[in-house]
């Protein structure tokens, strides 16, 4: 009997979260619509995760601080979360501020290097 094996991993589901597109700027008014559209989402891609793409809200105020707590909020009771794509430096510092902390995309990790790692050697260097 010969078997076949299929390619890649079986056991594996990758699914590609759901991107909401925030524009700017908003208003109170509109985060009912961005909290259901992030349920729905959710509900819709099972993938867990939002990611929201907050790079046209232009400079952040209180407003984007408040609309992105309450859709982490509307996404936590829906079981899952939001990511945040493209933040501005100015809102990442006024989040933290205020104590909010997002998962976000594209962004470099700040690390020191490890122990014993040198980036070159050169000539006559002694063995570490």
């Amino acid at each position: 009997m010969i078997s076949r094996r299929t390619p890649g991993l079986p056991h594996v589901d990758a699914v590609t979260p759901a991107v909401l597109v925030l524009p700017g700027p908003v208003s109170q008014g509109e985060t009912p619509r961005f909290c259901a559209e992030v349920r729905a989402l959710l509900e819709s891609t099972r993938a867990g995760v939002v990611v929201c793409d907050v790079g046209g809200l232009g400079p952040p105020g209180l407003a984007v601080v408040d609309l992105l707590a309450r859709l982490e909020l509307t996404a936590r009771r829906a079981g899952g979360r939001i990511r945040l794509r493209d933040p501005d430096p100015a809102l990442h510092a006024l989040l933290n501020l205020v104590g909010l902390r997002f998962e976000t995309e594209r962004q470099v990790e700040q690390r020191e290097p490890p122990l014993g790692v040198e980036e070159a050697v050169e000539p006559g260097d002694p063995a570490v």
